[in-house]
């Protein structure tokens, strides 16, 4: 039998010790009486836990779109377009400007895939059609220049209870008014 090094017999001396001495103060735990000074505390559940931070009003509540809804949506889009003639992209992005849904049509321009999403962001940033934030430029110019944005005809909010839950963009055809005619009929798909 091979000796072991002083090494390899320290640490594994040490790891023995380390099992029994967390055995025994196991054991000893295991076995305690619990104080009488201290009454016994309810655990707290997950609901419980909700109800607290509920009741603290540290949390909001928000609506999103479903994925299901922003396919329905971006596919009405396309289709609305494809009975007009006209090649477009659709981007449908959520309450916070985040792209769910991204679709370039059949023969779309190669910028009109980004202009979808900026425009989807505009709309659902405002809570308003691109169409009615175009005519904002006259008061306000430097809107144009927040990062991200187009203001350009062809985004569409999607509202519940009056509240943006996303925004639609178009992009690809001749016109924003258009591209608008388009997004409103993705809206309309939902119901909004």
């Amino acid at each position: 039998m091979k000796k072991l090094s002083l090494r390899a017999r320290v640490v594994t001396g040490a790891a023995a010790v380390a099992l029994l001495g967390a055995g025994t103060l196991g054991a000893v735990a295991a076995t305690a009486a619990p104080s009488s000074t201290a009454p016994a505390q309810p655990v707290a559940t997950t609901s419980d836990a909700a109800q607290d931070l509920t009741r603290t009003k540290n949390l909001t509540q928000t609506t999103h779109l479903s994925i299901d809804a922003a396919t329905k949506a971006a596919q009405a889009v396309l289709d609305a377009a494809e009975k007009a003639g006209q090649k477009v992209s659709v981007a449908v992005v959520d309450r916070n400007g985040t792209t769910l849904l991204q679709l370039r049509g059949d023969g779309a321009g190669p910028q009109s895939y980004e202009s979808a999403a900026k425009k989807a962001f505009t709309a659902v940033s405002w809570n308003a059609p691109t169409s009615e934030l175009v005519k904002r430029l006259d008061q306000v110019p430097t809107l144009k220049d927040i990062p991200g944005t187009l203001f350009l005809a062809g985004g569409a909010p999607v509202q519940a209870e009056g509240a943006p839950i996303a925004g639609i963009g178009v992009a690809g055809a001749p016109s924003g008014a258009l591209d608008e005619q388009f997004a409103q009929a993705g809206a309309h798909a939902l119901g909004r």
